[in-house]
């Protein structure tokens, strides 16, 4: 899924090529991404587009051979200039006069190429990791391989830069090449992207490209194409750059009098690898051109009112009930303090119901819980990999918090596995504002079986990451706090030659225990409630839920299915299925006497007073259940490690509840379950009641 999809999706078409281009956004000046280098295709500029079309219209184009694009079979059709027309073609096509160009490498000097030759039309350039040609020389390991045309016996290392390689192994280059592009460590994600963008043009297309001439023929020729280049221009380059010399960049800056933003340690695609940096750098050379300068408004500081922002992982609604408990805690330890939250659906249905303050800025963010749901299959989601591949909205989401906390001041920051700001503090950690404070109910990436060394790899992988970070950074967390005890962590390793997951976390964490979000009193006499809620005492009270992702509609539907027979073996029962915020109701089957709700508020309530609960492998609704001595039955997502791993360990640490397996919820097998679980009689480990408590002192010390 997209963290933001285009406004507009077309064509051009010129000399019988069509081009296709996207744009996005309003607002002035236009933001144009040429056509990128044809191994990648626009999708390159995906951590960029969503932030930057917040402020102008945003357009990008897909270069000739790869992405939406066609596929010319001559090479002449690949001229830098034919890539220049394109742009300005769409540009016309749009009612573009004049606009600021972003490229990276040759797109890059396609920029300049424009500037150059099409002075009207080009505001200002950011050029990045810039190709130029007769410029400096190449990156030695490059300039040491055979020749392109040579035929080899063995092909090793930058020799594989060769057409009669590429068409033997096209893979085999790719995966070489971005291996080299991306010299930073932990870089697997933005490699399996561009790889994959790259079996879009094949060989023989990409050799085309890669013959089409270009607008100088000697190093005199670019010196002068590049002294016309009368418009601002901003150059970054990586000083880690294993494609273009970073000399080259600095030479290209030097004749066109450029601003230079120079990324040390950063390789060849900043913009996928460091995209916090290089969003802020476009956004702050894009706005010299804004027709209206913004306004700021600073307060002075002893005027401010004391200001927490609570940001809520939506993957389900329990980290938002847990952190209104804790909130509700910290406002009676601090009564003035304001609490805002940073929130999407559904969590902003509860917050609106209670009459939380939600910051309007949350509508800028992009839905995880749709990524989430577009990624699961029946009674399956595979949650490392979705998260992987959520990246982009990650990204998009990070630079909605960055905007917010840079014009508005708070005290203290909190992020409930808010992945996205613990990650890009860790990488931006100049950007540190507030006092931060990081929850989670777990700790390390767990690789499922079937995933093999290639998934045991990609967790181990990102549990260094996380590893290195914190060791490098040990006080950006000003408080760290793990939502439960040490035993309920798993033994396992965080990977080869990393820590235990447990030993590590005791040395980084502090424990504050469960937190319920709610108050066990409230519930404690279950008669009253059961009356309240409307509950007979002649009746067995089944509830039914899956949590707020709408991802457990495929279960719903299976304990639906055994409904009837279980009515059979228990006549008394009666079942409510809630179908959550995310689940259309009316898209559920049923029968007599079963009853479906939609989202119900406070349902807690409910489970705290049933005789027996079915339910997902969440941690929450789980804990609830533990808390209340509640008997339930519980059937983990397939291929979600942390229910599987992580809340399974816990669950049997308190000798709670019982797992079934999703190929065991047949109608018979499951109307048996619930038959012979149905108001069993529980011997659970208490869980504690002053977890809220606990959290909300810790981090009321920091404001």
């Amino acid at each position: 899924m997209r963290a933001r999809y285009p406004d507009i999706e077309s064509f051009i078409e010129r000399d019988g090529v069509k081009v296709g281009y996207e744009v996005y956004g309003t607002g002035e000046p236009t933001v144009v991404f040429l056509p990128i280098d044809a191994i990648v295709h626009s999708r390159a500029w995906k951590a960029q587009v969503p932030y930057l079309a917040r402020r102008s219209r945003v357009v990008t184009i897909d270069p000739r051979g790869n992405g939406r694009s066609d596929r010319p079979t001559e090479a002449s059709a690949y001229a830098d200039t034919e890539f220049v027309e394109d742009t300005i073609a769409v540009m016309d096509t749009l009612g573009i006069d004049r606009a600021v160009l972003v490229g990276l490498c040759t797109s890059g000097w396609r920029a300049l190429v424009m500037a150059s030759t099409h002075p009207d039309r080009v505001l200002g350039i950011v050029s990045i990791d810039t190709w130029a040609p007769f410029l400096t020389p190449p990156v030695p390991a490059r300039a040491a391989a055979a020749d392109f045309d040579v035929e080899l016996d063995v092909y090793v290392g930058w020799d594989k830069d060769n057409r009669n390689y590429w068409r033997q192994d096209w893979r085999g280059f790719a995966e070489f090449f971005f291996g080299e592009i991306f010299p930073e460590p932990h870089s697997t994600k933005q490699r399996e992207d561009c790889v994959e963008w790259a079996m879009e043009i094949g060989p023989e297309t990409m050799i085309l490209h890669d013959e089409g001439p270009v607008s100088s023929t000697s190093e005199e020729e670019t010196y002068a194409l590049l002294g016309r280049v009368q418009c601002p221009v901003l150059v970054v380059h990586g000083e880690e750059d294993r494609c273009q010399p970073y000399e080259r960049g600095m030479k290209i800056a030097e004749i066109t009098g450029a601003q230079v933003l120079s990324l040390a340690g950063a390789g060849h695609l900043p913009t996928a690898r460091e995209p916090v940096v290089i969003n802020h750098a476009i956004r702050d050379f894009v706005a010299q051109f804004a027709p209206t300068p913004p306004v700021r408004r600073w307060t002075r500081p002893l005027d401010r009112r004391q200001r927490v922002l609570f940001l809520s992982s939506p993957i389900g609604l329990g980290h938002s009930r847990r952190d209104v408990a804790i909130a509700d805690e910290l406002r009676k330890v601090r009564p003035d303090v304001q609490v805002d939250w940073l929130a999407q659906h559904p969590l902003t249905e509860l917050l609106e119901r209670r009459g939380e303050r939600i910051h309007p800025a949350s509508a800028q963010l992009a839905n995880e819980s749709t990524h989430i749901e577009s990624e699961s299959a029946e009674h399956d989601l595979h949650a490392f990999q979705t998260i992987r591949r959520m990246d982009e909205i990650l990204v998009n989401n990070f630079m909605v918090f960055s905007d917010l906390v840079e014009e508005q001041p708070y005290d203290a920051w909190v992020g409930d596995e808010a992945w996205e700001l613990d990650y890009f503090l860790h990488e931006n950690p100049e950007l540190k504002r507030a006092p931060y404070v990081w929850l989670t109910d777990f700790v390390g990436w767990l690789p499922m079986a079937d995933g093999g060394d290639t998934e045991a790899a990609l967790t181990a992988d990102y549990n260094a990451e996380m590893v290195e970070q914190v060791a490098r950074f040990p006080r950006l967390r000003d408080r760290a706090l793990f939502v439960g005890n040490p035993d309920d962590i798993v033994p396992d390793l965080l990977g080869p030659d990393l820590p235990a997951i447990r030993d590590w976390s005791q040395t980084h964490f502090d424990f504050v225990g469960y937190v319920t979000g709610f108050d066990p009193a409230t519930v404690a006499d279950t008669a009253a409630v059961r009356h309240e809620l409307g509950y007979r005492d002649d009746e067995k009270v089944c509830i039914v839920t899956v949590g707020g992702s709408g991802v457990g509609g495929h279960l719903l539907r299976r304990v639906i299915a055994a409904y009837p027979q279980a009515k059979r073996l228990i006549p008394d029962l009666r079942m409510v299925v809630v179908a959550g915020p995310r689940i259309d109701p009316g898209s559920l089957p049923t029968h007599p006497g079963l009853e479906v709700r939609a989202y119900v508020h406070d349902l807690y309530r409910h489970l705290a007073v049933c005789d027996l609960a079915v339910v997902q492998g969440g941690l929450t609704t789980t804990m609830e259940l533990t808390a209340n001595r509640r008997p339930f039955l519980y059937v983990p997502l397939r291929h979600h490690f942390e229910q599987n791993f992580h809340v399974r360990h816990r669950l049997d640490r308190y000798g709670a509840g019982r797992c079934l397996e999703y190929p065991e919820t047949g109608p018979e097998e499951l109307a048996a379950a619930i038959a012979a679980e149905m108001g069993r009689t529980v011997d659970y480990r208490p869980v504690e009641t002053d977890g809220a408590q606990r959290a909300a002192a810790r981090i009321a010390e920091l404001l």
